[in-house]
């Protein structure tokens, strides 16, 4: 259930709308211009020092715009602790344009715990390639995570018969070269965005 009240709607106006953030964080923040570039990232690291769990956690039952920006928030804090609540949000899949956020955040964590929440949400959703959801996100997000834990956890996927190239085949939305370069390549660089705002 979208919460929809006014605590929500305070906190989606001091955390969300300035310079419209929540549009921002993704792929907008990785073509900035290096003078639109700082001041975003320092007013995203002033945040996410600023924001309490608690208007994490009302954030996090918001709208997409809300959920995004939360888990870039708890991304940039380091709020490890909110792991299970963004793979619940992941794996649910209530709304639209949150789930790659969620990706990111918890590549970020880059614990195995992390990965194990990316792969259970892959293990269902590449099972329905009707679904133009987060499945290339999660799987750059799998693979980035393998590389920092040390492990092979996407590989089960990307095998030859695995369920990406499977969905890959199978999803109407999909085009071209199956492989997952570019969705690690764009995983990676937010996780830089992420680092670099942690060290502001």
């Amino acid at each position: 259930m979208i919460r929809y009240d006014s605590e929500t709607q305070a906190l989606y106006r001091r955390y969300c709308l300035p310079a419209r953030r929540y549009l921002k964080l993704g792929g907008a923040v990785l073509r900035m211009s290096r003078e639109e570039y700082e001041p975003f990232i320092h007013a995203l690291a002033a945040d996410a020092r600023a924001v309490t769990d608690a208007d994490l956690t009302i954030l996090f039952e918001g709208s997409w715009r809300e959920r995004r920006t939360a888990a870039w928030l708890a991304a940039v804090s380091g709020r490890d602790h909110f792991r299970e609540r963004l793979g619940a949000l992941l794996l649910e899949s209530e709304v639209c344009y949150a789930g790659g956020a969620y990706c990111v955040a918890l590549a970020s964590f880059g614990t195995a715990e992390d990965a194990d929440l990316l792969a259970a949400y892959l293990d269902r959703y590449l099972r329905l390639p009707d679904l133009a959801y987060d499945q290339p996100t999660a799987m750059g997000a799998l693979a980035y995570t393998d590389s920092v834990v040390h492990s092979d956890r996407a590989g089960h996927f990307l095998q030859e018969g695995g369920l990406w190239r499977q969905w890959f085949q199978a999803a109407p939305h999909m085009h071209g070269d199956d492989g997952i370069s570019t969705y690690l390549g764009g995983v990676r660089l937010a996780c830089a965005v992420i680092d670099e705002c942690a060290d502001t």
